[in-house]
């Protein structure tokens, strides 16, 4: 079974991590949902709270697939600012390993140098980053190299079906696919 990492910050976006989370556990890939606070329960920007699995710094990355961050400005600053992510990500990329990023958290994965030359992410927060590279709607998901990412709320769905495409294949995309009536998802 895959493992996927989704850290969740202070002022995450909800409707992104609940559907990253949801789509990869419909596709039996098991999420660990870390906290980097070492509490139990973190706050969204909107006010909902996650309760999640395990403190960040109790996760071993050896047996990780892929991280994936979910966006929200508040939630982004964390992780760009966080050594703990900033580590992992760096961790993972130099192996080789699957990373994912949404909305504003290119930016974290910017700090961590490990943005590759083509990426999207929330309209704006590109000036913040680099415009070189910038793939802006050109895609609801850009893929480069083992860097995925993608540009907001509304693009949650294909974002995370095209991680489960990506992990388990064309076959188990399909069929969430159609399942999830998310058939605009290419």
């Amino acid at each position: 079974m895959r493992t996927v990492l989704v850290p969740l910050a202070k002022g995450f976006e909800e409707i992104e991590a609940v559907t990253i989370i949801d789509v990869l556990r419909r596709a039996q890939i098991d999420v660990i949902v870390a906290s980097l606070d070492h509490v139990a329960l973190v706050q969204g920007a909107n006010g909902i709270v996650i309760e999640a699995d395990v403190a960040l710094d109790n996760v071993l990355t050896d047996i990780l697939d892929m991280i994936v961050l979910p966006g929200g400005w508040d939630g982004t600053y964390v992780l760009a600012d966080d050594e703990n992510v900033q580590n992992i990500l760096k961790e993972m990329n130099a192996q080789g390993k699957n990373i994912a990023a949404i909305c504003a958290a290119p930016f974290a994965l910017n700090k961590a140098g490990v943005l590759p030359q083509n990426f999207t992410c929330y309209p704006s927060v590109e000036e913040k980053i680099r415009e070189d590279g910038y793939q802006g709607d050109k895609a609801m998901v850009v893929e480069d190299g083992n860097v995925m990412t993608s540009r907001g709320p509304g693009t949650s769905m294909c974002f995370a079906l095209a991680i489960v495409k990506k992990l388990e294949g064309e076959e188990t995309y399909n069929m969430l696919k159609d399942g999830l009536l998310a058939t605009y998802c290419k």
